[in-house]
């Protein structure tokens, strides 16, 4: 039986614009960096995605690098838009990213025309799409001039293969020098992506102040520190676990941190909160984030992550006592 969505889908969740553009993005948007991948359960996966948009998540985040193996992330979105969500694809963002690595020899990462080009070939293919919503540079590139990879992204949106262009992990001074490019070709940034969290402050050193000084979206990925931020290591390190697997995370990171994670956790059950959906809110507090893009293993996960946009409001003792946990 074909997928149908709930009616009332649109009533579920708020929408913020992304900078001063007609765009409009869930306050949660779904990533699919783990959990899609080749050795995931594409049912799982499919639930998921059916249950993200019967709550009004409207918005996908993918990468060409994503799986594992790399691209994988891609096919499986592709597979379930082929089969189930394609009439709905006009209700959708979908975005993709380009690089990190991908392919061998000297055009397979970075910021090259070359390969920016070429990669959204492969990611089109991938997903089965014939254009994306957005397509970030995934990372600044040290040894492209930014005046060719700009161009790059301007290129591909003049030829229909992206609606707008994105960056991610740049930080002020390389956005505002990207930002000025775009606007010059006549395709402005419509959004950029950094890793934003309460243990992670980077877009706070001057980026969120340039994106609302140009116009341009923000969407925090990593909103709660590849899990830090949750109560799955509150009493012990579970055996399935990126810090028992020393996946991003090790032991001793977490270690260092599990006082931080204690007394943070109790400030969100005060609030009738989950760890996690604090830190999600804690994100929605600033007017200048559009979204805060999550991952899920599960239905219940992301059930767990959208409760957060019940209590978004803090008041000033609680923001005092994130800060100084937070130091």
């Amino acid at each position: 039986m074909s997928y149908i969505p709930s009616p009332n889908r649109y009533n579920e969740i708020p929408y913020r614009k992304s900078g001063k553009s007609g765009i409009k993005l869930p306050e949660i948007s779904l990533g699919l960096w783990h959990n899609f991948g080749g050795k995931d359960d594409f049912e799982t996966a499919k639930k998921m995605l059916f249950y993200a948009f019967n709550q009004g998540i409207t918005h996908f985040d993918l990468a060409n690098n994503y799986g594992p193996p790399p691209g994988a992330a891609e096919e499986t979105f592709g597979k379930i838009i082929k089969a189930d969500l394609r009439p709905f694809r006009d209700e959708m963002l979908i975005s993709t990213k380009a690089g990190y690595y991908m392919w061998q020899g000297p055009y397979g990462e970075w910021g090259s025309k070359k390969y920016l080009v070429s990669s959204l070939d492969q990611s089109l293919q991938r997903l089965q799409l014939d254009y994306v919503d957005i397509f970030y540079h995934h990372r600044p590139d040290p040894d492209t001039p930014l005046e060719e990879t700009m161009g790059a992204l301007d290129l591909l949106v003049r030829q229909g293969k992206a609606l707008y262009v994105g960056l991610s992990n740049y930080n002020a001074e390389q956005t505002k020098k990207a930002s000025e490019i775009l606007k010059k070709l006549g395709t402005p940034c419509l959004i950029h992506q950094p890793n934003y969290s309460i243990f992670n402050r980077f877009p706070e050193h001057g980026l969120l102040d340039l994106v609302e000084q140009e116009g341009i979206g923000m969407i925090a990925y990593s909103p709660l520190a590849q899990g830090l931020l949750t109560d799955r290591y509150l009493n012990e390190i579970p055996k399935d676990s990126r810090a028992a697997k020393a996946v991003f995370l090790n032991e001793e990171r977490v270690q260092q941190m599990l006082p931080k994670i204690k007394a943070l956790n109790i400030i969100a059950q005060n609030r009738g909160q989950s760890l996690a959906q604090m830190a999600i809110a804690w994100l929605l507090k600033d007017p200048r984030l559009t979204s805060v893009l999550v991952g899920a293993s599960s239905v219940e996960q992301l059930e767990n992550n959208l409760q957060a946009l019940q209590n978004k409001s803090f008041n000033e003792n609680e923001l005092i006592e994130i800060e100084q946990i937070s130091k």
